[in-house]
């Protein structure tokens, strides 16, 4: 085979490969007949489809900030002590989060935006995740491994270009609002898709490649090393079978990716 034609090592995705085997395209096809059962067992159909429509028109704090020049520091350390909760506040207990990833679970908790669905938000600044049950109690936090490229948009074409082919600064972690289901790649692991298009998903931290040292980049304590993927969010192998498979499995639920370098929406 050619560089072109062999798996993604990223997931063992689809996505930006060209595979000839053609027996490799049955895991897929039946991880999206799989998604599409799951969202239609949830009732995403027409008219859940208008009243998030409806909800998007709301003021929402993904929508009207540059989150690299607006957060209080370039990334989070130490723990900060929750403020008093109020009927619209989301209780982070000791967890440490930026001001605008605290306006933001209020803001979907106010406004049922998650639809009663749990729901995790993807802080790429400082390179953190949190996860919260349908009734916005948070559930656990961890470090994430994001795309190399900084941005917050999928660059146009790299869907058909083989992985070799893929210029670093064009392996971005999309923001923006996600719709999400439990699957498996074409090697059988267990994931969660965020763009089944694009092959975005959130896994297990990857370890077949030891040069990339990615246990360790989730280990260390900033999130300066934290951009290594080409694109898909990784997380600890035990945060993703304790937290995010317990909440997310048999059901669909939501990922807000938080822009990083743009105004989202604009």
């Amino acid at each position: 085979m050619e560089i072109g034609d062999i798996e993604r090592p990223e997931t063992g995705c689809p996505r930006r490969t060209r595979v000839r085997n053609r027996s490799l395209d049955r895991p897929v096809i039946g991880t999206a007949l799989s998604l599409c059962c799951v969202l239609l067992t949830a009732g995403c159909g027409p008219r859940l489809a208008m009243q998030m429509d409806d909800a998007a028109h709301r003021p929402n704090p993904m929508l009207n900030a540059n989150h690299t020049q607006e957060a209080e520091v370039p990334f989070v350390t130490d723990a900060k002590t929750a403020i008093p909760l109020h009927t619209w506040q989301v209780d982070f207990g000791s967890e440490s989060a930026s001001r605008r990833t605290r306006e933001t679970a209020d803001w979907v908790v106010a406004s049922r935006d998650h639809r009663n669905m749990p729901f995790a938000i993807v802080d790429k600044v400082n390179a953190t995740v949190y996860v919260f049950s349908v009734g916005g109690q948070l559930k656990g936090a961890a470090p994430v491994l994001l795309g190399m490229g900084k941005g917050d948009d999928v660059a146009p074409g790299i869907r058909d270009m083989p992985m070799s082919r893929i210029p670093p600064a064009d392996r971005t972690t999309p923001a923006g609002r996600f719709l999400t289901a439990m699957g498996r790649n074409s090697r059988g692991k267990e994931i969660l898709w965020l763009d089944y298009k694009n092959a975005i998903s959130m896994h297990p931290v990857i370890t077949s490649l030891p040069k990339q040292r990615r246990p360790q980049r989730l280990a260390s304590p900033t999130p300066l090393d934290n951009r290594i993927s080409y694109g898909c969010i990784n997380v600890p192998p035990e945060f993703f079978t304790d937290v995010i498979h317990r909440l997310f499995s048999g059901t669909v639920g939501v990922v807000y990716v938080m822009p990083e370098a743009r105004r989202a929406g604009s």
